[in-house]
């Protein structure tokens, strides 16, 4: 059962750091640190962060293998310290103790919030050891995954990409809607262990290297209460499903539309003038979800190299709460975070499955957010993508933006 904070007692909490008095940011000391936060299972997800000071504001980089995610909403109040995400709808809050900090991590969703307890010490750069036992077995390249919910009555997927590097290990799980990002760990006495906090997401991987080429006993721990087992098999041609088949139109359509608000208010529809004869590709995404910043962020680049071609991006956001104001907010934090200059609509429906396939009554089935329409220039849907492979794939990555790229040239160049 998840630990869930009410909006009475989240306000209570509040109440009682806004009466502290005095402002003092002496704990938040410049350097590396080390964090962890507890799962309802007793399981710590480690991850580093490190404190900069850059004319004396106060910045935190979350570091996940090679991402530094950085975050600048600080501020301490007499001796507790409040780091707001800029994403995600989640924040720390925690009490200085000489060079530790002790509290609570809390990710907001639309009417309740799950909180993890959070502690962090300063001058700590080790992740999961101070020192790695010695270990043989090798981790790096490709395997096939299969993960199992904790009873066995449902299993999916998964290809698995690392890389070791002077004891450390680097990499990530790609499943058919997405990958787990930025995964950093390490092998010691034959077990791998591999975490990531970005803010949305707390991840826990461990498993058992039986040899170069078996992983068992694997526990995979996500957020306050998920758990999953899983195994792999090193497989050099391991591969998952074609991202353009899961998702569809129902039969009898070819073309969807749609009237949402920006975040100015203003209504935009397909059947606007900016979208005709033009390739669009309709994006579905939401503030809350790490692989939908990483599409974004793609295709912000992309629309700054493709607009003057014949292209137009439009974004439908699917927030946890449909109160408009907040969705405005936490996207509003997106768009100014990665400079967005297309048009990101609050659709007013929530991120449940159910929702989006209500707000577009055309979609035979929607399966996982980001997903991206490809709108060729009669208005008739020619692909959709279902998830996102991100950078933190490596060359899952590339290919895809070189295949992506291709299929919109080959769009431009249809009469």
């Amino acid at each position: 059962m998840k630990y869930i904070f009410n909006i009475t007692s989240l306000w209570v909490l509040i109440t009682v750091f806004s009466s502290c008095k005095g402002t003092s940011d002496d704990g938040l000391k410049e350097g590396i640190w080390r964090a962890t936060l507890k799962t309802g299972s007793g399981a710590e997800i480690p991850f580093n962060f490190e404190v900069t000071d850059s004319a004396d504001q106060k910045f935190l980089d979350i570091v996940n293998g090679k991402e530094r995610f950085r975050v600048n909403e600080i501020s301490t109040i007499s001796d507790s310290l409040i780091i707001q995400m800029p994403l995600f709808d989640s924040e720390i809050r925690a009490k200085f103790k000489n060079e530790t900090l002790s509290g609570r991590w809390i990710k907001h969703y639309g009417d309740s919030d799950e909180v993890l307890q959070f502690d962090a010490r300063q001058g700590d750069s080790w992740r999961f050891f101070k020192v790695n036992s010695e270990s043989n077995t090798g981790i790096s390249g490709r395997w096939s995954v299969t993960f199992n919910n904790i009873d066995k009555k449902s299993s999916y997927a998964a290809v698995g990409e690392f890389s070791q590097e002077n004891g450390r290990v680097f990499g990530t799980f790609l499943t058919a809607t997405g990958d787990y990002r930025f995964l950093e760990g390490t092998v010691s006495d034959n077990k791998l262990y591999l975490s990531c906090f970005d803010g949305s997401h707390a991840y826990l991987f461990t498993g058992k290297l039986m040899n170069d080429s078996t992983i068992t006993d694997g526990k995979f721990y996500s957020g306050f209460s998920s758990i999953e087992t899983w195994t792999a098999n090193k497989d050099a041609n391991a591969i998952l499903p074609d991202a353009y088949s899961l998702t569809d139109l129902k039969d009898g359509y070819d073309k969807i539309d749609f009237s949402f608000p920006g975040l100015d208010g203003e209504k935009v529809s397909l059947s606007d003038e900016k979208f005709k004869n033009k390739i669009v590709l309709v994006q579905f995404f939401g503030s809350w979800c790490p692989n939908c910043m990483d599409e974004t962020v793609y295709l912000t680049s992309f629309h700054k190299k493709y607009q003057k071609k014949g292209i137009e991006v439009v974004a439908l956001a699917y927030e946890r709460s449909k109160d408009f104001e907040r969705s405005r907010k936490n996207i509003s934090r997106l768009r100014d975070r990665f400079s967005v200059p297309y048009d990101m609509l609050i659709t007013g429906f929530t991120n449940d499955k159910v929702e989006v396939s209500k707000s577009l009554p055309m979609l035979k089935e929607f399966i996982a957010f980001p997903t991206l329409m490809i709108i060729d220039k009669n208005g008739k849907i020619r692909k959709i993508h279902t998830g996102f492979s991100g950078p933190g794939t490596g060359s899952h990555y590339a290919d895809f933006v070189k295949e992506f790229e291709k299929t919109i040239d080959d769009l431009l160049a249809e009469k």
